[in-house]
């Protein structure tokens, strides 16, 4: 799923619905491509890990023009609404500046009122660039409190600086509506385009983007599609009804996919806390390591890392059967139970880390590699991941290594200096603050 919806064949997508909506003057195709060298520019092409980048823009663009094509049929969406939606759509994330993943609405329209090339492009088109500014505004997420009224004033204001809209209270709101419609297409996004592995790899990207801890994965996507299918039941029914039979499917498939992975998290608890069944941190020996069987546990849960977060994917069975390589696993009940979790690492010059990362450790032998820790999905947030880590770190210790290496979110090592670790920053990274820390042993 993951491959079937690349650049190029959203691309296609998206300008073979503008053909069939009539919106096919080159003006279409070349800000399509604009916007896409745009993000390719700033780094946020599909290498990019964060939620926010030229794929998420164009799924959302794609699945807001096929709602609105269907609208158009029933005579409620036109043709000037159609371009207006590509364009918003087409920009509403593309933040220049990046500090965070999650989009500033008002840096993308500063963008869109001040590029010259894109002026251009949309005078060739006809399009009034204070409507899009008033339109990407209203994506503003959550629409609640502070951000909602700071982000009114400022759509009230375009709409007074438009020829369209200015001193007409009915087309005003007319376009506010649209606003809303992309929205909750925005909101809506992929998760109408692919099956649940596809749906919890998005929510992956936004957690690990965001610095959130993966705990918070199901919590926050549950609260978050109940917020869309309760509070914004309006628009986003109305969104549904419009998407073809599958889509509708795949993304109530994928609410349904979260609610039940939040209920499996609760269970999980209620067996540890309250049936006083343990997590139990294990030292496995290499006769255990060398069985296809134990590779192949751990490696499932490897897959369910983040793929930024997985090293040495190819060498993977290989580093398990290696006796240098230190390994522990957590698992459930006891030292035989099933294994819900594991860390892995050694000696740092056996990895390629990522890019950007210069320790003056490497090249020393004195430091091990503590590759991220890894537990499956509906334990995290059960204190295991610690629990192993500390198993690690003393095993480290008694190979003679000095130093350990790793990465984890800066709030995480922060907590840690908070509790006089000895642990330092190596190297900081934005906007995902996934920084990479070293820890004198």
């Amino acid at each position: 799923m993951q491959e079937l919806y690349s650049t190029n064949n959203l691309k296609d997508k998206i300008l073979e619905i503008l053909h069939q909506s009539e919106l096919d003057s080159p003006c279409y195709s070349k800000i399509l491509d604009y916007t896409i060298d745009l993000f390719h520019q700033k780094g946020l092409g599909i290498d990019y890990y964060g939620y926010h980048n030229i794929i998420h823009e164009l799924e959302v663009t794609y699945v807001t023009l096929v709602a609105a094509q269907w609208e158009s049929l029933q005579g409620r969406i036109t043709k000037d609404d159609m371009k207006y939606l590509f364009v918003a759509a087409l920009f509403h994330d593309y933040d220049p500046q990046k500090r965070v993943d999650k989009p500033h609405e008002p840096d993308a329209v500063n963008f869109v009122k001040t590029d010259k090339t894109l002026e251009s492009l949309l005078n060739e088109s006809s399009i009034d660039s204070n409507i899009v500014a008033a339109m990407i505004l209203r994506t503003t997420y959550p629409w609640t409190g502070e951000k909602k009224e700071k982000a009114e004033l400022l759509i009230d204001n375009y709409y007074s600086l438009s020829d369209i809209t200015r001193n007409e209270p009915a087309k005003i709101e007319y376009y506010k509506q649209l606003g809303w419609f992309l929205s909750v297409a925005d909101r809506i996004g992929g998760y109408a385009l692919g099956d649940f592995t596809y749906a919890l790899e998005m929510a992956k990207k936004n957690a690990h983007s965001l610095a959130w801890h993966p705990n918070l994965i199901a919590i926050r996507a549950v609260t978050y599609f109940e917020d869309l299918l309760n509070n914004e039941s309006e628009i986003c029914n109305r969104i549904l009804v419009a998407l073809p039979r599958t889509m509708r499917k795949l993304f109530m498939d994928n609410v349904l996919g979260f609610m039940k992975l939040r209920e499996t998290e609760i269970q999980n608890q209620a067996v540890i806390i309250y049936d006083k069944v343990n997590l139990v941190p294990t030292i496995e020996p290499m006769k255990t390591r060398q069985t296809d069987e134990f590779v192949n546990a751990v490696f499932s849960i490897f897959e369910e890392l983040p793929r930024p977060l997985q090293f040495d994917r190819l060498g993977f069975a290989e580093s398990i059967h290696n006796p240098q390589v230190i390994l522990n696993t957590l698992r459930l009940g006891n030292e035989n139970g099933p294994i819900v979790g594991y860390a892995k690492g050694s000696l740092l010059e056996n990895y390629k880390i990522r890019e950007g990362v210069n320790d003056p450790r490497f090249g020393k032998g004195d430091t091990v590699f503590l590759e991220p820790i890894a537990l499956k999905m509906g334990y995290w947030g059960l204190k295991g991941g610690r629990e192993i880590r500390l198993l690690f770190l003393m095993q480290a210790q008694s190979k003679g290594y000095k130093y350990l290496s790793s990465f984890a979110l800066r709030d995480v090592i922060e907590e840690r200096m908070r509790r006089n670790e000895k642990i330092e920053f190596v190297k900081q990274f934005d906007p995902e603050r996934w920084d990479y820390y070293r820890v004198r042993l």
